[in-house]
């Protein structure tokens, strides 16, 4: 059985990420020891259901934690989120199929939400091809998630729009093939590698659907929707990226001197008023955030549904965190010289991290 999750970081693990975000980063992967710690800890399981062997941590937990894991390396704090997210869809399957795929020694749950592929009803199941993109985790996932549109006899199945009918699947990864892919700048060690499916048979009950109404666990968690979740997690992914860099960008400052007055930086007035503005802009910008997603996690804990005005202050308050912390981090870069350029230093892979994660289809401007 998985390890109980822990909801919090601790210094000592902290430490043990930042030891190998480097190495992380020039292998494109995460290290064995950041690794093992995901699976030690229980994180990767921290949002499937108790019922299945899983944490069930509460949101507010996991988001704060996912923040926490992303302020020391970006690439480890995203491949948590997407794994652990994925792992949430467990709350959606059949209870038999969610505790054997939960049970898997070492699971680890990647995926993509695109609908690049197709599955053909065939008996009592399906057959999938297709690729998907963009799967964080890649290499150690024992298991995809994907979205596919329908098909009977070779014709797609439609909805009552007339819109092509799509279901999510859950895939052993023997079942699957990686295609290395992922080329990006930044978050190298996420390794988000492509996949495909090359006509491969799954029985039906490897197919759900995600909405609080079809959730086979039961708890507040199954019952927050999806893209709630989604934006907030990834905006604390996000958030944590950019409080590192405002850390070591203060750092870069403090070093470099004005080329005219020929003081430190940080003892120029004018710097640092627009320092500590950056840094206030992005402290009250977290505040709201973490105040907006408490206020909807009690509200959906105490057995209410999530309304669209509390679902797009969610959204909204996700939204301008982001546009916070690209205003801190892309107006505190100038200022940290060519040490901030330099691809071996920490506060670039910061920067890198930062700019790729932020541009995430969720997190336009």
């Amino acid at each position: 059985m998985p390890h109980a999750a822990i909801a919090t970081l601790s210094e000592r693990d902290a430490r043990r990420i930042a030891r190998h975000a480097q190495a992380a980063d020039a292998a494109r992967f995460l290290h064995p020891a950041q690794q093992a710690l995901l699976h030690r800890r229980g994180w990767l399981t921290m949002l499937a259901p108790r019922s299945a062997g899983g944490a069930e941590l509460p949101l507010p937990q996991v988001v704060r934690l996912e923040e926490a894991v992303a302020a020391v390396d970006g690439s480890m704090g995203w491949v948590l989120t997407l794994c652990a997210g994925a792992g949430w869809f467990a709350g959606f399957l059949a209870p038999d199929m969610a505790r054997a795929i939960i049970g898997t020694p070492r699971v680890c749950l990647g995926g993509s939400g695109a609908a690049t592929g197709y599955a053909e009803e065939e008996g009592d199941g399906y057959r999938i091809t297709g690729s998907w993109d963009y799967a964080s985790g890649a290499p150690m996932a024992t298991h995809f998630t994907l979205n596919a549109r329908l098909r009977r006899d070779g014709q797609p199945l439609l909805d009552d729009e007339g819109k092509p009918r799509i279901r999510a699947f859950l895939v052993p990864a023997a079942l699957v093939q990686l295609v290395p892919s992922w080329n990006s700048i930044g978050m190298r060690a996420s390794a988000s590698h492509s996949y495909r499916i090359d006509g491969q048979w799954l029985g039906k009950d490897h197919g759900f659907a995600i909405s609080p109404d079809t959730a086979t666990a039961d708890g507040p968690l199954y019952r927050y929707p999806f893209y709630s979740l989604a934006y907030v997690t990834l905006a604390a992914n996000v958030a944590g990226m950019a409080a590192h860099f405002l850390e070591l960008a203060e750092e870069c400052m403090r070093h470099r001197r004005h080329a005219r007055e020929g003081l430190p930086l940080l003892d120029v007035p004018a710097v640092v008023a627009m320092l500590q503005g950056k840094k206030d802009a992005f402290t009250a910008a977290r505040a709201r955030f973490y105040a907006v997603l408490d206020d909807s996690w009690a509200q959906v804990a105490a057995g209410a549904v999530l309304g669209a005005g509390a679902m797009q202050a969610v959204q909204d308050s996700s939204l301008d965190l982001v546009a916070a912390c690209r205003a801190a981090v892309d107006g505190l870069y100038p200022y940290c010289g060519l040490y901030a350029a330099r691809e071996d230093s920490t506060i670039n892979r910061v920067w890198r991290d930062f700019h790729t994660a932020s541009q995430h289809s969720l997190l336009l401007p």
